[in-house]
């Protein structure tokens, strides 16, 4: 399940973006993680985004 809009994968999450913040593993999808793009670069916690 995406971390930031709640969709849910049919399948592998293999184009998924991965983070870890604060020990916690998150995953966000292929349209969250596009719309974030600069901050998950910038290695912000998604509160910030």
């Amino acid at each position: 399940m995406c971390s930031r809009c709640g969709a849910v994968a049919e399948g592998p999450q293999l184009t998924w973006t991965c983070s870890v913040e604060n020990g916690i593993r998150r995953y966000f999808c292929d349209d969250c993680a596009r719309a974030n793009l600069r901050a998950i670069e910038g290695r912000l916690d998604s509160p910030w985004w």
